[in-house]
């Protein structure tokens, strides 16, 4: 029933990660009341755009995520499936924000960089071997 998640290019100058940085979400979809939803299942880019596929595995055996955020491109991957690709200049990413909660937060997702979080929900969640590499 766990929930967390990943929040990237978040900056320390609001209160909140999740207030600058957009999130690689985290969650046992089976058991957890967001996995009803296809824009809050795991991998999504939370509330915003659901996986292109399927990928996740279930609660108790190890995922494996890879965000790359390129410029205005941002990839999730899940366990080795590209489940979200979108760009944050495109038509199809403002529309999606628009009908989003991030609109009353005018700060989301407009950083070039920033920093990592791992969410915390106060569920048991597990990481292990994170990697982080720059991109040229």
């Amino acid at each position: 029933g766990g929930n967390s998640g990943i929040i990237y290019r978040c900056t320390e100058d609001r209160m909140y990660p999740w207030e600058t940085g957009p999130e690689m979400q985290i969650l046992d979809d089976a058991a957890h009341g967001d996995g009803a939803s296809p824009k809050t299942r795991a991998g999504s880019l939370y509330d915003l755009f659901p996986c292109a596929k399927e990928a996740v595995k279930p609660a108790g055996e190890w995922n494996e995520a890879r965000i790359i955020a390129r410029g205005p491109r941002l990839q999730h991957y899940l366990n080795g499936v590209l489940v979200v690709d979108i760009r944050l200049d495109s038509d199809e990413y403002r529309q999606a924000h628009a009908k989003s909660k991030w609109t009353a937060m005018p700060d989301f997702a407009t950083r070039p960089s920033g920093h990592i979080a791992l969410q915390d929900h106060g569920d048991e969640v597990a990481f292990r071997n994170i990697r982080v590499k720059p991109l040229n």
